[in-house]
């Protein structure tokens, strides 16, 4: 069975080296008594060891068995409680929470590292705290500060999980046609009715409680999305001294069999006049529901990074051990019929588009994770701004980037393996199936590259954009990193591609959705190529310290700049081609 080593070498790499994280965390009041350098890399030890110990060993036989339903229940594979019983001892729920109400407080740029371990080891058992995560995230910020009280600590301590019901039958990405309703009581609560399917975690048996964040509309709500209210809705009812009281009008009329993540539960929930609060103000849940779904945006795109990186760790594995034919430049092992298949050149050009994508997107991440722990705890409101806006700009890239590469990933340490790679031993196919999904949900991929080309450029006139590109073009004039040059041209690429569908847009309707996936991905380069510029720099002021691990960073930007980065030339080619071919067929010419 495959093994998973979490990369603590390179999370340390870019955590503090490249985002001297520490120094950050010091000048930000609300984590400088919180986190510091010793108590990150404690973090990610343990946050190593549960993973690779505890987790990991559950990822075959969970997906074997799957979650299974029974008469309204859901049964969790073998060893899911026992080992979720251990995971919540260590407060790993409540590892960024909010600390008034039992969280530990920790920054985002520590917690993104900690989330792709978490997926790397095992995505199934991964949702179902990834999804109460999100649910207190959404609390701590819209809820009043009773539900708060009441629902946020046994969140925390993982007692009580979280889910998020918006999908409906009939309404997916639309969420203004919801049906779901719910109607005010005299007591200030409300009667939630209707039916949500794809809700992860809906129903389990690892926790005692669960909390449903539920998108309905009042019965004098206006059409659209601008009538959805966003409601509480316990499992089971809550005491006033917060004890469990009587079972609430919920239940799971089934679950989901699906191509991966089989142990994680997809339930059928339906709500038959149960009881629930309001979070935020009426008419205005989606916005409160956005604070959850940008969480789990970005959290199911570091599942992506998490299965490649699996995939990874297998695949070089299994390269340097399998022997196979020669290599092109003469034997290699003189001792054996053949040579390992890793001096093929192939299967070195698979192995570092994995690695290349993989330790970009890993700082990618850690960029992102900088930038919400800036908009949220900086002094400076200008500092805060800014943040946000990069945050806004960047959460579509990291959702679609890491998933669409996640999955080019995977296939990549399958094909290693290859015909072992399609055998179920290995593990490599389940990495496949289970990565699939990640570009689907929380909002599917074309619907990301929709929002930041439409939403997060054109709209505001590419504002945001400039922000993030005069950041970039500052750091390749200020800094000696061996690819400064190619970086500028990447971006100069990305900027006149912008600019031309800016002024496209204003004439033809469909240039946005014609271009937004083939932008998202040019967008995706041109970051990566920023954190692999950053990486680099780092890598040749210390190369003499550790020669293996710098060289190889080194040796991988070189890999990343001239095998990789020149895809934007076919992707600006493609955008370039404007939506006329699109639109070239009838339907039923289809």
């Amino acid at each position: 069975m495959p093994e998973f080593n979490a990369p603590l070498r390179d999370m340390r790499f870019v955590l503090h080296d490249v985002f001297q994280a520490p120094s950050l965390w010091a000048r930000l009041p609300a984590l400088a008594e919180t986190v510091d350098a010793d108590t990150a890399d404690a973090i990610l030890e343990e946050a190593a060891k549960v993973t690779g110990n505890l987790i990991a060993p559950l990822n075959r036989s969970g997906d074997e068995e799957g979650a299974q339903w029974e008469g309204g229940n859901v049964r969790t594979p073998a060893g899911f409680r026992e080992a979720y019983a251990t995971y919540i001892e260590g407060g790993w729920v409540g590892l960024s929470g909010n600390p008034s109400y039992g969280g530990m407080g920790m920054p985002k740029m520590l917690a993104v590292a900690f989330e792709e371990m978490l997926y790397a080891a095992g995505s199934s058992f991964a949702l179902y705290s990834a999804l109460s995560s999100g649910a207190c995230l959404a609390i701590d910020a819209h809820a009043s500060e009773e539900l708060k009280t009441t629902y946020l600590p046994p969140m925390y301590e993982g007692r009580w999980a979280g889910s998020m019901c918006l999908t409906e039958a009939h309404a997916g990405t639309d969420l203004g046609i919801i049906r779901t309703k719910a109607e005010p009581q005299a007591d200030g609560s409300y009667k939630v009715t209707g039916s949500k399917i794809f809700i992860t975690g809906g129903e389990q048996d690892l926790t005692e409680n669960i909390i449903h964040l539920v998108l309905a509309k009042l019965p004098d709500a206006p059409a659209g999305p601008k009538g959805i209210s966003l409601f509480l809705v316990p499992k089971v009812m809550v005491n006033a001294d917060g004890s469990l009281g009587a079972r609430n009008a919920v239940s799971c009329g089934s679950i989901e069999h699906k191509m991966g993540i089989k142990a994680s539960a997809t339930c059928v929930m339906n709500f038959d006049g149960a009881t629930g609060y309001l979070i935020g103000e009426v008419n205005k849940g989606l916005a409160a529901m956005f604070t959850m779904m940008n969480y789990e945006r970005l959290s199911i795109g570091i599942q992506g990074i998490g299965c490649a990186e699996a995939s990874y760790q297998s695949a070089v594995g299994y390269a340097r051990e399998r022997i196979q034919s020669r290599a092109a430049s003469g034997p290699v092992n003189h001792d054996k019929v053949a040579d390992p298949i890793i001096v093929h050149a192939d299967v070195r050009r698979m192995l570092l588009t994995m690695k290349a994508l993989n330790e970009g997107g890993r700082a990618f991440a850690c960029y992102v994770g900088q930038q919400l722990d800036l908009a949220k705890y900086a002094e400076d409101a200008s500092e805060r701004q800014n943040a946000e806006a990069l945050v806004a700009l960047l959460t579509p890239v990291s959702k679609a980037f890491f998933t669409d590469t996640g999955l080019e990933s995977c296939v990549h340490g399958q094909q290693v393996f290859g015909g072992h790679g399609y055998i179920r031993e290995w593990g490599q196919e389940q990495l496949v199936r289970d990565v699939r999904i990640a570009q689907i949900y929380e909002g599917t991929n074309g619907i990301q590259a929709l929002d930041l080309l439409g939403r997060k450029v054109v709209a505001n006139g590419g504002a945001a954009l400039r922000l993030f590109a005069a950041e970039v073009r500052d750091f390749a004039h200020a800094h000696e990193s061996p690819f400064g040059d190619r970086l500028v041209e990447a971006l100069e690429r990305l900027e006149a591609v912008s600019g031309w569908l800016l002024d496209q847009a204003k004439s033809d309707p469909n240039s946005v959705g014609a271009a937004s996936v083939e932008y998202l991905h040019l967008f995706g380069y041109v970051a990566y190529a920023y954190m692999w510029s950053r990486m680099a720099a780092v890598a040749q002021s210390k190369q003499g310290e550790d020669e293996a691990f710098y060289g190889a960073k080194l040796a991988t930007a070189e890999f990343f700049f001239a095998r990789l980065l020149p895809r934007t030339l076919s992707l600006e080619a493609s955008i370039r081609g404007g939506s006329q071919s699109l639109y070239g067929l009838a339907a039923e010419q289809f």
